[in-house]
């Protein structure tokens, strides 16, 4: 995942911690934090509704900026009782249940008034509404009091950095209806926030709107708040800033359903599977961001809600098969912003696919690397093989002919590294002063290590970029293919096999009967057990006598937590259950396992992660799954350990179980063809049936239904219309 966390295993070995990693004190996502997100806004709030300062993260942001940092509702000076908080299922609106609490300087008891809070986030605007209704039998009178605040704190200083100075704070502009926070940054944005009060309030001060409501007997009334973030304070004299909730709600409600309905309807025997399934589809859809060169998945909320490429890649991959616009947006965004020169301090080498890209006071002012940076190894490769795959699904050639230059540039930037490797590997060193020092998808500091827990040096080649290598080379030699370039389709399908071979040399373990995590830039292999080399079953590189080796090893006790994949094993010195990536549980890492024991046959492996994973989501609020887990084993009757500052949502997790899902089918999506093929599907054991309904084929749309009969899987279709074929075969050992 992108970044470096605190809270990994190098924090409980004294190492050095790097300056923009997320400290530990915060609050978890177990403690029930409720999250909207609109492109790029977003907002965490607690159960409540309420946004409280020294929260973390609570608050409203926009372009990496928090512009609210205190939100309270109040009735006579003390916090409604809370009855219900949720999110509804398309993730749009926040409704939560609230009542009085006993206010006897105004005669009222408690429970009389129920106070229905709704919020939505459209653009840059969060609208609230509040609807309050008196059950009592005389009118009532409810002094409220929203409390707001802004301290515009960029976006890594609410993560935990230091920062050297800051701007300044205009004196807030109270109108008769409004107050309005400014910040003049040092990079000389003017950043405004105005919050807005229907009706007109009986009091604002620079820190609270006062209302003196009054109610009558068995009669509601209601309130609205609307909140406009803004990079200039001329913007807030637009029209958009006055608008209602009940104009703003269809609109955004529209706009989320028309996203979602790209997307095939999965339906189950299994109602828990179903809302797994549901809220995973819809946190995808919600971090959905449009840019200006595409849509793209923003990696996850609150501390990685913008571009992140590996993220973005890993999410349309999965997300392939149901929805291929999805990956079409990732490749236009990253081919847009693809280095171009080399740029030591960013980490950028020409044809290098960006990691991640940052707006922000402190990235606008280079305080961080990160306004747009290139550390990472593996993002380049797997661009590649997201085009390759884009291809066979959808058959548009014309998109992948025009991003051909792209894919070049891609592939030479690969070849040169490993040309100046000195294992003659795909490797990272960091040419940064403040970047990553790891540049693989575990990215914290202590995450790449020996036996005996040393940490290796630089340049550091991983097992599993070795092999997104492999598969991108087969990817570009599959498009120079349907482009007529058979030359250059035999010479990239001869490297790839080049690089097995010397990936089998210099990388498997026999006394581990697993690959190495990595090689050292001295030669030397990592030689611990790591879920990196399940990645290597998922790209094809392993050979299949060491893939089973290997997927004994991704089964091992010891590897499989009964919940998920283990990033490092029990027995290993570094292993920690609460680290970031020394013992943790990633979904989308486990995910890859699965898909990667699959491909190799080992359907029943894939099928007891699809069950673990399913499992654990039953005990996730809103059955969402987030970014990681902690590594502890599964026991009777106990819910997964949380990891407390995991982003929830994150977009490669709630993609997860779509990749699960085909591959325990073994789907494959031929677009130019119109073909679909189920190779070897199963089913676990708690599901009888499946049905994926409306799966767009090129010009067809069919229904798809995989169901347990007589102890047999049995697949049938309806082809709505369009033509398309669909075929299920068994299969001994996929590859």
């Amino acid at each position: 995942m992108p970044e470096i966390r605190s809270g990994t295993s190098a924090a409980t070995h004294g190492e050095p911690q790097h300056p923009h990693s997320v400290h530990p004190c915060r609050e978890s996502i177990d403690d029930g934090v409720r999250v909207l997100k609109d492109g790029e806004s977003f907002a965490v709030f607690d159960r409540h509704g309420d946004a409280i300062p020294g929260r973390s993260s609570h608050g409203l942001y926009h372009d990496g900026t928090r512009h609210l940092s205190r939100l309270l509702l109040s009735i006579g000076g003390r916090r409604p009782l809370l009855l219900k908080s949720t999110i509804h299922p398309d993730n749009l609106l926040l409704a939560i249940d609230l009542t009085n609490p006993d206010c006897p300087e105004v005669q009222l008891e408690a429970d009389t008034v129920h106070i229905f809070r709704s919020k939505v986030l459209h653009g840059s605007a969060l609208h609230e509404r509040l609807r309050l209704t008196n059950h009592g039998l005389v009118p009532v009178r409810l002094p409220l009091t929203f409390h707001v605040g802004s301290d515009f704190a960029d976006l890594f200083e609410v993560r935990g950095s230091r920062r050297p100075g800051h701007g300044r704070h205009r004196a807030p502009e109270i109108a008769d209806t409004s107050v309005r926070f400014g910040y003049v940054g040092l990079d000389d944005v003017v950043r405004v926030t105005e919050v807005r009060c229907w009706p007109q309030p009986a009091r604002i001060t620079a820190s609270a709107l006062e209302l003196d409501v009054q109610i009558e007997a068995k009669s509601s009334t209601t309130i609205e708040l609307a909140i406009t973030c803004v990079g200039a304070a001329t913007a807030l004299a637009t029209p958009e800033t006055r608008r209602r909730f009940d104009d703003v709600y269809p609109e955004a409600k529209q706009r989320r359903a028309q996203r979602r309905a790209r997307c095939p309807r999965i339906r189950s025997s299994s109602p828990g599977f179903d809302r797994w399934i549901d809220r995973s589809l819809a946190d995808v859809y919600m971090m959905l961001s449009e840019t200006p060169n595409g849509p793209y998945p923003y990696a996850g909320v609150p501390w990685y809600s913008t571009v992140f490429g590996r993220d973005g890649i890993l999410t349309a991959l999965s997300m392939l098969w149901a929805d291929p616009a999805i990956a079409r947006g990732v490749l236009d965004v990253l081919a847009a912003t693809q280095a171009f020169e080399r740029d030591d301090v960013r980490d950028a080498q020409p044809g290098k696919i960006v990691h991640e890209l940052r707006g922000g006071e402190m990235a606008a002012l280079g305080e961080i690397p990160f306004g747009r940076y290139y550390g990472t190894v593996d993002a380049t490769p797997l661009f590649v093989v997201l085009a390759g795959a884009y291809l066979e699904r959808t058959g548009d050639l014309a998109t992948v002919r025009r991003l051909w230059t792209h894919l070049e540039q891609a592939l030479a930037w690969i070849d040169a590294n490993a040309s100046a490797s000195p294992t003659g590997f795909v490797s990272y060193a960091t040419t940064s002063a403040g970047g990553l020092v790891q540049q693989g998808w575990k990215d914290s500091t202590s995450s790449v290590f020996d036996l005996d827990g040393r940490l290796v040096d630089p340049p550091i080649a991983l097992c599993e970029v070795q092999g997104y290598v492999y598969a991108a080379r087969r990817a570009a030699a599959l498009v120079a293919h349907h482009m007529g370039d058979e030359p250059r389709a035999a010479a990239l399908e001869e490297a790839a096999e080049g690089l097995r071979v010397r990936f089998e040399r210099a990388f498997w373990l026999p006394e581990l009967g697993t690959y190495a995590l990595a090689l050292a830039g001295d030669g030397q292999p990592c030689r611990v057990w790591t879920s990196n080399p399940g990645h290597c079953l998922w790209s094809g590189i392993a050979s299949p006598e060491r893939a089973a080796q290997v997927g004994a090893m991704l089964l091992d006790p010891r590897m499989f937590s009964g919940w998920g994949v283990r990033t490092l094993a029990t027995h290993e010195v570094r292993y920690n259950p609460m680290s970031y990536h020394n013992g943790s549980v990633w979904p989308h890492d486990t995910a890859l396992c699965a898909a990667g024991l699959a491909r190799y046959g080992m359907t029943d492996g894939a099928l007891a992660i699809l069950t673990g994973l399913h499992d654990a989501s039953s005990y996730m609020d809103l059955n969402r799954m987030p970014e990681l887990l902690c590594g502890f084993a599964r026991k009777d009757g106990q819910g997964p350990t949380m990891y407390p500052v995991a982003c929830s949502p994150q977009a490669w997790a709630a993609a997860a179980p779509m990749l699960l899902l085909s591959s325990c089918l073994g789907l494959v999506v031929d677009g130019s063809r119109r073909a679909v093929r189920l190779v070897g599907p199963a089913l676990p054991g708690w599901l009888d049936w499946i049905v994926i309904e409306g799966l767009v084929v090129g010009d067809a749309v069919l229904d798809l239904r995989v169901a347990r009969d007589h102890g047999e899987i049995v697949v049938t279709h309806d082809v709505h219309h369009g033509h398309a074929t669909v075929e299920a075969v068994r299969s001994a050992g996929r590859r």
